[in-house]
């Protein structure tokens, strides 16, 4: 008994199927002719165009295809129909009835006869106008990152922590090493840092997982010189929270630094004298060390007064000047000397009540020497009150007492010390 045929071989139910297929497909199905022409359309493709069905047939696709992009379109076109290729895929833009344009992607294939001639194209059309925006936006935010790395100095690296491979991006490699540079692997890249640095440019709280994100700060030795870096490191996990690599990015800062010191150092520091102000007293008196305690003097200078009435603050501030120039002349260089008023000064001696006072009696002697002013002659000399404490106290009780003796100096007829 013969086999029944399959319902798919009944050539009816084929055509039935292929049109169920065709209508109801989700993106836009056209069948073209020889010359170009929409012979049938679906809904999608209609909607596409922004044309009711009945509209696009008889349409020639250069008529709602972009200008710009007809030309490459028509030599594939005339390639299929010279027998050269099967078929094509292009991405090309329609433009609608009121201008506005839709990105598409098109697969053309061709329909033969049982002789191989080809009879039709059919094409299938996908709406990525969306696809293309995201590239768009991806383009740009590309074109802003370039534009913004080429406003800094430095650039990126990453490190794969499976497999430990570290490499820095062509263009921190360029700012290390030149323009030849090739890109760095870990081991060149610490060499390149300070030694002194290198606790801050370790990474591994973030290889173990530690941390998610921390911020470096080190010394890198590159073709500009010794340049301070600030790294950005974020770590990546997997899916089940494992770190699995490393990325950094390394910004030359080394002005911004230089001017955060500045202004540490102008805070610390009187601007008329260089000297230490009470702030740079307190800050470096905590780090002094000394086995024989601490000698505190203070002092103010006798007859400025009469310096700024008659020769004017100018002469004064020059005044002010030889005197700090005279006071640091007189101790050593570990100890401190500050201006903490317009004519007051302390210095602190790291060592016993004897060398203080002989520190003291230097500074009297160099004082009692005239100080040029323009064309004339200033003669200032120093009263003084110092304290010895055999261990480090609070510095502001400290000054307090050798003000106090100096009070007891300038009673006694200025130009002496008290101790």
């Amino acid at each position: 008994m013969a086999a029944e045929p399959h319902i798919a071989d009944d050539p009816r139910t084929r055509l039935a199927l292929f049109d169920f297929a065709f209508e109801n497909a989700p993106i836009g199905i056209a069948l073209v002719d020889l010359e170009g022409r929409i012979v049938r359309g679906n809904a999608a493709f209609a909607k596409l165009l922004g044309l009711p069905v009945a509209e696009i047939l008889g349409m020639h696709f250069k008529e709602f295809t972009h200008p710009d992009d007809i030309e490459a379109d028509l030599i594939l076109f005339k390639q299929v129909l010279q027998g050269r290729r099967d078929g094509y895929t292009i991405e090309k833009r329609y433009v609608r009835p009121f201008g506005d344009i839709v990105h598409v992607l098109i697969h053309i294939a061709a329909m033969r006869d049982a002789h191989g001639k080809v009879v039709r194209f059919i094409s299938q059309i996908e709406d990525i106008t969306r696809h293309k925006e995201h590239e768009r936006q991806l383009a740009e935010r590309a074109a802003q990152l370039e534009l913004a790395l080429e406003a800094i100095r430095g650039g990126f690296w990453q490190m794969d922590i499976l497999t430990g491979k570290f490499e820095t991006s062509d263009r921190l490699a360029q700012f290390i090493g030149g323009p030849t540079a090739a890109r760095l692997d870990l081991e060149c890249y610490v060499n390149r840092v300070n030694v002194n640095d290198g606790a801050q440019a370790d990474l591994t709280p973030l290889i173990a997982g530690e941390l998610d994100q921390n911020v470096a700060e080190y010394r890198l030795d590159t073709i500009h010189g010794e340049r301070w870096m600030r790294c950005d490191r974020r770590l990546l996990r997997d899916s089940e929270g494992r770190p699995v690599k490393i990325v950094g990015m390394a910004i030359d800062f080394t002005e911004e630094r230089r001017r955060i010191e500045m202004l540490e150092e102008t805070a610390r520091t009187d601007a008329l004298t260089g000297l230490l102000n009470r702030r740079g007293l307190s800050i470096a008196f905590a780090t002094l060390q000394s086995a024989d305690g601490f000698v505190v003097l203070a002092l103010d200078l006798d007859g400025f007064k009469k310096v700024n009435d008659v020769h004017g603050h100018a002469m004064g501030d020059i005044v002010l000047q030889t005197a700090a120039t005279r006071l640091t002349s007189a101790v050593r260089e570990n100890d401190l000397v500050a201006r903490i008023g317009g004519d007051e000064f302390v210095v602190v001696i790291a060592g016993s009540r004897v060398t203080g006072e002989a520190a003291a009696k230097r500074i009297m002697e160099r004082m009692r020497e005239p100080i040029p002013i323009g064309g004339n002659i200033a003669e200032v000399r120093t009263s003084i009150g110092g304290t010895w404490s055999s261990s480090k106290r609070d510095i502001s009780e400290l000054i307090n007492e050798a003000d106090a003796l100096l009070y007891d100096a300038k009673a006694a007829g200025k130009d002496a010390m008290r101790f």
